[in-house]
């Protein structure tokens, strides 16, 4: 590989990957998450409270939304960055995502699964009169 490929200016940095900047460019990258995090949370507030979106469009505004914030948390504040460095992190990162998606689709499955194939309340338990 050539020096090219490895050399970094300071506009090739990630938000999270500052570390060999100061202490001002690292609060500025806290304060450019915060207020992106804050922007995030105002939206989501305002579209789930007017009449000016059109409604059937409203979850699906708060999800992407919600997807936006979590990677402003992943990136300013958690420091999580495709660099060579964060190898381990974004694995950790995406093996704690399989973990949650299993424990939650496997609990919904199961959920869906008892519900159908129980019998109504009326057959389990006879009442008394």
């Amino acid at each position: 590989m050539s020096d090219q490929t490895h050399a970094r200016t300071e506009h090739d940095i990630a938000p999270g990957d500052e570390d060999q900047h100061g202490v001002g460019q690292r609060i500025l990258g806290y304060v450019v998450g915060l207020a992106l995090a804050l922007l995030l949370t105002a939206t989501s507030f305002f579209i789930a409270g007017t009449d000016l979106v059109w409604q059937p469009s409203i979850p699906v505004a708060l999800i992407v939304l919600a997807i936006a914030q979590m990677g402003v948390h992943l990136v300013f504040f958690l420091h999580i960055t495709t660099g060579p460095d964060n190898t381990n992190n974004v694995l950790a990162l995406a093996f704690g995502l399989l973990v949650v998606f299993l424990v939650v689709g496997g609990t919904v499955w199961i959920m869906g699964h008892l519900s159908q194939n129980m019998l109504p309340m009326d057959q389990i338990v006879p009442t008394r009169r």
